[in-house]
């Protein structure tokens, strides 16, 4: 039996994105029915940023207080891996989504659970988890928020041989005695040096380098940190082929001839949009990537009723900026079917575009140390014709010798030496990513650096090194 529902909009998917697009479209004063079938709350909440965040902050946290005279003394033993998953499962509230369920009904936001596909102009349909089959038609729009899934390397076979990707590293209930893990992008460093303080012995395997998009002393101190937990990190290596082991449990062949050990196998190694099975064929789009304006309105589609946020989108596949993005999205969605003004053709930096995603997105490894990135690296800011110089220096303060014991860690700002403002920092060391936003601002606000020299930093903080900046640069 079908059944029809009217809206003014219909969002696909219920993550984190979802959640902000259809929170600001009701709060624009428009009806919304939000589409999900898995849980709400989506990847975030279930089996990436919380999840892998609560693995890792143990071992930070049992570093930290090894990191220091007088306390180092009083740490024995180590982490209770037990105890660190338990309390893993409570962010993750066991895998249930009742509590994010009730805050969609308590935002006045219709939930329809089940898989929902594109079958005309504003019209989708559902098959719902119930058995039922809906077709919702929206007045004004349907917005993708449908995340992104995990890309699969064309490696020999992996698609005979049992492997974790990162939501079966992020729920996993044990701790394997050897951990393989095949990528060196953020995801793969993270879990890496979570399990091996949770007692694995991990190898990394990296194509190339293990994050390539940071700069040079990033990588090389996030490796050493890695390798101070016991972690083999190989770059330029490329598996070609895997198989169960005899064992019962994985071996990985290189190119080159060397074979790799373990008893599981995580491959990380990216993400792209998941749009397979959305219909997109159906009004005329190519299924796998989308073109978007800043406003998330995706282009070549008559009328512009269709948007797309997020990881679906697929410019910034990070939880934080695809928030952004739905929030942006929400509200233009609101205003133009009021018809207010700025509304049609929003202007950069207004609260309609999502402009943020071209100049200043954060980013952060939540690795020990941490490597904490706004805007653009000195090579980005050069190809894109910006007349950049770069400014760089050890994190040497009084706030970083009173954090720990024998603090390293790595600052440097870009500067458009045209306008003489940020356009990229970047800083990796213990506790960095709390200086992040600070940056961000500065960038987003194109704070002059002759303005910039009178924020004083508190004294004695990590924040100093802003100073020690500023002066070799020759403020």
């Amino acid at each position: 039996m079908t059944e029809t529902l009217q809206t003014d909009v219909v969002v696909i998917g219920a993550g984190a994105v979802g959640e902000n697009a259809a929170d600001r479209i009701v709060r624009g004063g428009l009806s919304a029915v939000l589409v999900e079938a898995a849980l709400v709350g989506g990847e975030c909440s279930y089996w990436a940023c919380m999840p892998s965040k609560a693995l890792l902050r143990p071992g930070t946290a049992l570093k930290e207080a090894q990191s220091l005279a007088g306390s180092r003394e009083a740490v024995t033993g180590t982490l209770d891996a037990a105890a660190v998953l338990e309390r893993r499962n409570s962010f993750t509230s066991n895998w249930d989504d009742a509590g994010q369920a009730e805050w969609v009904a308590g935002a006045g936001i219709e939930l329809v659970r089940g898989r929902a596909r594109l079958t005309g102009e504003r019209e989708v349909e559902v098959a719902a988890t119930d058995g039922r089959t809906l077709r919702i038609s929206a007045q004004h729009a349907v917005v993708l928020a449908t995340g992104s899934t995990p890309s699969v390397p064309p490696i020999e076979g992996l698609d005979t041989t049992d492997y974790w990707g990162t939501r079966d590293a992020t729920s996993a209930t044990e701790i394997p005695g050897r951990l393989i893990v095949i990528g060196g992008g953020v995801s793969g460093v993270e879990l890496a040096q979570a399990y091996a303080r949770l007692g694995s012995k991990v190898t990394v395997l990296a194509r190339h380098d293990i994050l390539g998009s940071f700069p040079e002393p990033v990588r090389a101190l996030v490796q050493e940190g890695l390798e101070a937990d016991g972690v083999e990190v190989r770059t330029s290596a490329s598996p070609a082929s895997v198989r169960k082991s005899d064992d019962g449990g994985v071996e990985v062949s290189l190119e080159g001839g060397d074979t790799v050990s373990g008893d599981r196998l995580l491959v990380s190694t990216g993400r792209h949009p998941a749009l397979d099975g959305l219909g997109l064929e159906e009004i005329g789009l190519a299924p796998k990537k989308l073109d978007t304006d800043d406003s998330g309105r995706v282009m070549g589609v008559d009328g512009g009723w269709l948007y797309a946020v997020g990881d679906a989108a697929g410019k910034v596949l990070l939880t934080h900026q695809g928030k952004y993005e739905a929030r942006a999205t929400g509200d233009v969605i609101a205003a133009r079917a009021k018809q207010e003004p700025g509304s049609a053709e929003p202007a950069a930096w207004s609260r309609y575009t999502a402009t943020a995603d071209r100049y200043a997105v954060p980013q952060v490894v939540f690795t020990d140390p941490e490597a904490a990135m706004v805007g653009r690296t000195l090579e980005q800011a050069r190809a894109d014709g910006v007349n950049a110089s770069e400014t760089s220096l050890e994190i040497a303060v009084a706030g970083s010798s009173l954090y720990a014991d024998n603090y390293r860690g790595w600052a440097q700002m870009v500067v458009d030496e045209d306008r003489r403002v940020l356009v990229g920092v970047t800083f990796v060391g213990p506790g960095v990513s709390e200086l992040l936003h600070a940056a961000t601002v500065a960038i987003t606000g194109e704070v002059p650096l002759d303005r910039l020299w009178h924020a004083v930093p508190a004294y004695p903080t990590i924040s100093e090194v802003w100073l020690r900046l500023l002066e070799k640069y020759g403020l």
